[in-house]
């Protein structure tokens, strides 16, 4: 199968900037995609917790790809494996995903604080959003750890009022304004956010990272165990496992082999949930 790897100088930009952006990537597949991210919600009875999605809070469902048989076929589609394998390496981790409906303002943040190991997302949207309708925006170079600017983004973004004197959506960042089909692949490390958009916004993620080495396998034993809040026994849903191939088993295994703890992680999770319901 050939790749489609990315250029030098799209390496360079990311590893700059923390972020790249691929319009119209996937609209051969976007009607398609539409239809099974639908599916995925009507199997999970479309809502979110047991409360369906009334457009006035984010609603999240995980496992999102992995669930579907179609679309977890993403994870063998050559344009993903390209950018996937030129950031991470030909046996990156596939990590997760999770399904979404957008409300309202998504403050800045970063979905993690990674030093040495890179970890990834992939974002795909589904509706068309500028940046006054709730389109993603990031912070060029808010990536870098070890960088005065990026602490210091770390430590201030989340009281840009006392610290700045604006509000988030003043923050000074890029728009990344997309139509169906397009992607957004960003650093976890990368400050992003959206403002202005409304309460049906539909996006869904694939997050990847490098292969831990043998000597940091605690770590992602420990990357894994945040998975309990969602009351997971295995890191991946069955069917993303049982149709995979010799290729897409490659960025599955790693996690597979450092996942037996999660079961009983959820179980505490699931009697602490319960306890307060208890007389």
């Amino acid at each position: 199968m050939q790749l489609n790897l990315l250029t030098e100088q799209q390496l360079s930009f990311f590893n700059t900037f923390g972020y790249l952006s691929f319009p119209g990537l996937l609209r051969d597949r976007i009607d398609q995609i539409i239809e099974d991210y639908h599916a995925v919600w009507e199997a999970e009875g479309n809502s979110h917790h047991g409360k369906p999605h009334d457009g006035s809070q984010r609603s999240c469902t995980v496992q999102f790809v992995d669930k579907n048989p179609r679309l977890n076929t993403l994870l063998d589609d050559p344009r993903i494996l390209g950018i996937a394998t030129s950031l991470l390496g030909h046996d990156f981790n596939y990590m997760g995903s999770d399904g979404n409906y957008y409300s309202g303002d998504t403050a800045w943040h970063s979905d993690g604080w990674h030093r040495n190991i890179l970890h990834i997302k992939l974002a795909y949207y589904l509706d068309p959003l500028t940046k006054d309708t709730g389109c993603l925006r990031v912070i060029p170079g808010s990536h870098l750890v070890n960088d005065q600017y990026a602490q210091e983004l770390q430590e201030k973004i989340g009281h840009s009022d006392t610290y700045f004197g604006m509000n988030g959506a003043q923050t000074p960042a890029i728009p990344l304004e997309t139509q169906p089909g397009d992607l957004v692949c960003f650093n976890h490390n990368t400050k992003h956010a959206a403002f202005g958009g409304g309460g049906w916004r539909r996006m869904f993620t694939m997050n990847l990272c490098q292969r831990y080495p043998e000597d940091r396998l605690q770590e992602l034993r420990d990357y894994i165990s945040g998975a309990s809040r969602f009351w997971l026994d295995r890191n991946f849903a069955d069917t993303i496992m049982q149709t995979a191939t010799p290729e897409r088993m490659r960025h599955l295994e790693q996690v597979m082999a450092n996942d037996g703890h999660l079961a009983e992680l959820s179980r505490k999770a699931r009697e602490t949930m319960a306890e307060p319901s208890r007389g």
